[in-house]
C-alpha cells in the first residue's frame, strides 16, 4: 500500500456513521440526499415540469446549471450540470444499489406459538440465513399514512431475535445446519398472547404517529451491532450493509467532490433499490427511472431526441458493487489466477458471459481513472466451475445502450448480516470514482 493512501480515517469514519444511520434503503437515500443538499444540490420533483414550456420559474431555474436530485422510494438519481454543458453533453454515471438481503415484515405480522409472541417475516434477497440467528435485531423502514405521506421508522435497539435450536436438541447441527425459511426464521419479540395489530401499534408509538392512520408499511429487521474497525492494526472494517451502501456512500462523496464548472461530462449518481431480487421495480435498475431522468434533463436543456441519442452514445457508467476477496479458508472456491485482497484497491469485475458488463474499452476507462487518482486496483474473475453473480451493470448497459463497467471493492461474508472489508478500500474507491467523474 502506498504511504499516500495509508488509512484515510476521516472517510472511513464517515462511512461508519452513514452505515449506522442507514438501516433501510429509505434511510440510505434520505441520508444521501441530506449530504448532497449540504453540498449545494437541490431536490427536483418528478411531478414538476422540467422544461421552459410548462414549468414554474422555480422548476425551470432548477433545471439549469448546478446540482439536483430526484428521490423515489429507496432510489435516488443525482446529477450536476456544469457551466457550458449542452443538450448533447454525455454523462458519467456511478451506479449502485441501496438494498441488502435481510428479513422483511409480512402484511399480517403478528404471529406466535407456545406462549411466544413473534413477527412474521419474508426472506429478502440471497440472505445467508445462519448469520441472522441469535443476533440482536432492530426494526426499520417506512410507514405510509392514509394521506399518502411516508414516515421513516428506526427502532435501533435489541427488539427481536431469531433463536437457534440448542445443540442438545440437534446433535448433528455442526455437521449439517438446515434452516427452513418458513418455520425457522421467525423472530421472537416477547411473551404472551398474540394480538392482531400489536406490531403496528408499537411502531406507531415509536414514530409518534396514530396507529389508525397507518395504511401500509415497508419494514425490515437490522442488526443493532454497530460497524467497527477490526484486527490488530484496525486495518479491517466489519459492518452491516457494506453490500452496497459502501458504494452509495463513495458515489455521493465522489459526486460532491467532482461537482464544478470544469467538467466535460455531466456526473451522475444512480442509487437503485431492489438489486438483490432482480431490479425489476419502478425503483430498480431494470425500471425506467434512470433513463427517464436523464432524458428529461436533456430535453430541459432544450435538447431533441437526437441530442439525447448523442449524449447516451458518449456516456459511460461505472456499476460499483462489492465483490469477493480471496477467502483464506476456502481459496479453492476462487479462480486460482485472480485473488483480490482487502486494501488492495478497487476491483475490476469481468465475465465473458455478460454477468458483468466490463469489456476491454471499459477496462481502459477504469484503469485511467485509477491512474489519475493514484490508487491501486485489482481483477476479479469467477471460478469457471461455479456460476457467476451479477449486478446492475448488464441491466444498465442493455436497457439504456450505455457503455458500462463493473467494479467494486473486495470483501468477505457477502450477504451476511455483517460483512468484512479492508478499511482503506472505501476511500480508495471514492478517489477512483471522483477521478472517473472528473474525466
Amino acid at each position: 500500500m502506498s504511504p499516500a493512501h495509508r488509512f484515510d480515517r476521516g472517510h472511513t469514519d464517515d462511512l461508519i456513521s452513514f452505515l449506522a444511520a442507514s438501516p433501510s434503503p429509505y434511510h440510505a437515500v434520505a441520508n444521501t440526499a441530506a449530504r448532497l443538499e449540504k453540498a449545494g444540490f437541490r431536490q427536483i420533483a418528478e411531478t414538476d415540469a422540467w422544461d421552459a414550456g410548462g414549468g414554474t420559474s422555480d422548476a425551470v431555474q432548477a433545471m439549469g446549471e448546478g446540482g439536483k436530485f430526484v428521490l423515489r422510494g429507496g432510489a435516488l438519481i443525482a446529477w450536476y450540470v456544469p457551466e457550458g454543458a449542452t443538450a448533447a453533453t454525455p454523462f458519467r454515471i456511478i451506479g449502485a444499489h441501496t438494498d441488502s438481503p435481510n428479513l422483511r415484515v409480512k402484511p399480517l405480522p403478528d404471529t406466535g406459538a407456545h406462549g411466544w409472541r413473534q413477527v412474521a417475516v419474508e426472506i429478502y434477497g440471497g440472505t445467508l440465513l445462519n448469520t441472522w440467528l441469535d443476533r440482536d435485531l432492530g426494526l426499520s423502514g417506512r410507514v405510509t399514512l392514509r394521506d399518502g405521506s411516508h414516515h421513516l421508522v428506526n427502532v435501533d435497539r435489541p427488539l427481536l431475535r431469531v433463536p437457534q435450536l440448542a445443540i442438545h436438541l440437534d446433535r448433528g447441527v455442526n455437521d449439517s445446519l438446515k434452516l427452513d425459511r418458513q418455520r425457522h426464521m421467525t423472530p421472537v419479540w416477547g411473551l404472551g398472547e398474540v394480538r392482531e395489530g400489536d406490531l403496528i401499534r408499537f411502531v406507531a408509538d415509536e414514530a409518534d404517529l396514530a396507529a389508525e392512520e397507518i395504511a401500509g408499511w415497508d419494514l425490515m429487521v437490522h442488526s443493532v451491532e454497530p460497524p467497527a474497525y477490526l484486527g490488530r492494526d484496525r486495518e479491517l472494517l466489519a459492518a452491516p450493509r457494506l453490500d452496497n451502501l459502501l458504494s452509495v456512500h463513495a458515489g455521493a462523496a465522489a459526486l460532491a467532490a467532482a461537482a464544478g464548472d470544469h467538467l466535460a461530462y455531466i456526473p451522475v449518481l444512480a442509487a437503485f433499490d431492489h438489486e438483490e431480487n432482480g431490479s425489476q421495480s419502478d425503483t430498480g435498475a431494470d425500471g425506467p427511472l434512470l433513463g427517464t431522468v436523464l432524458e428529461r434533463s436533456v430535453f430541459a436543456r432544450g435538447g431533441s431526441y437526437e441530442d439525447k441519442a448523442r449524449a447516451f452514445a458518449g456516456t459511460v457508467c461505472l456499476s460499483s458493487d462489492t465483490g469477493h476477496a480471496v477467502h483464506p479458508n476456502y481459496a479453492e472456491h476462487h479462480d486460482p489466477g485472480h485473488h483480490p485482497v482487502p486494501n488492495g484497491g478497487p476491483i475490476l469485475k469481468t465475465n465473458v458471459n455478460q454477468r458483468y458488463a466490463t469489456d476491454g474499452g471499459g477496462r481502459a476507462v477504469f484503469a485511467a481513472a485509477c491512474e489519475r487518482a493514484g490508487v491501486p486496483w485489482q481483477h476479479f474473475v469467477s471460478n469457471n466451475s461455479m456460476p457467476c453473480g451479477t449486478t446492475i451493470g448488464p441491466i444498465t448497459a442493455a436497457r439504456h445502450g450505455i457503455s458500462t463497467v463493473d467494479i467494486g471493492i473486495a470483501c468477505l461474508s457477502m450477504h451476511s448480516a455483517r460483512e468484512l472489508c479492508g478499511a482503506d478500500d472505501p476511500h480508495l474507491l471514492a478517489a477512483a470514482l471522483t477521478a472517473f467523474l472528473e474525466g
